[in-house]
């Protein structure tokens, strides 16, 4: 019986990801969640309460296994420019796995407090990676350095997610070469 339910969260979780990667969180229905899965809509409130459960509940799967390969791009390089970069581009070339745009499709308001300090905590972590190449760099407050270096990446992320007009790689390449370089053409 523990298995089977695991498999089903497992199912759920894994058409709450298509859902939202395909139409973002509008598409985020029992109803939908329910005809993906084939189980019926009462049986989806039977392991979520919500939503936001949903989305708490990829998250707290999807986002370790989304740090742990920025984390490996990082260790397979030397240098902390070197890692810097490494940072930059595998968040960045994260953008399209399903994993990470489920994640980023549901509005934080969506969220409750609880949630929402659980992605913090996640993303914290994610920026506590870099302080060491940073401090080897020479910022004299590298976890700031770190936290401004994600919303660097933060923004190309949202860029990315906008399709906008200007190519994935030329978003990558300008992210990479500001956390390098700042401003400076």
């Amino acid at each position: 019986m523990a298995e089977h339910r695991s498999m089903q969260r497992a199912a759920l979780l894994d058409a709450a990801r298509s859902l939202l990667s395909q139409g973002g969180t509008q598409a985020l229905t029992f109803p939908a969640l329910a005809e993906r899965t084939g189980l019926a809509r009462s049986s989806v409130y039977e392991y979520f309460r919500s939503r936001a459960a949903v989305v708490e509940e990829l998250c707290a799967v999807d986002f370790p296994v989304w740090a742990a390969e920025v984390e490996a791009a990082m260790a397979a390089v030397e240098g902390p420019e070197a890692k810097v970069e490494a940072y930059v581009r595998r968040q960045l070339a994260l953008v399209g796995d399903r994993r990470h745009r489920a994640v980023v499709a549901i509005s934080a308001r969506e969220l409750d407090a609880g949630a929402r300090e659980k992605i913090r905590a996640a993303h914290g972590g994610l920026v506590a990676m870099i302080v060491e190449a940073l401090g080897e760099m020479g910022h004299r407050e590298p976890r700031l350095a770190a936290m401004l270096l994600q919303g660097v990446v933060d923004a190309a992320v949202r860029r990315i997610e906008l399709g906008a007009a200007e190519d994935p790689a030329a978003i990558t390449e300008a992210a990479v070469a500001m956390a390098l370089r700042g401003v400076r053409g």
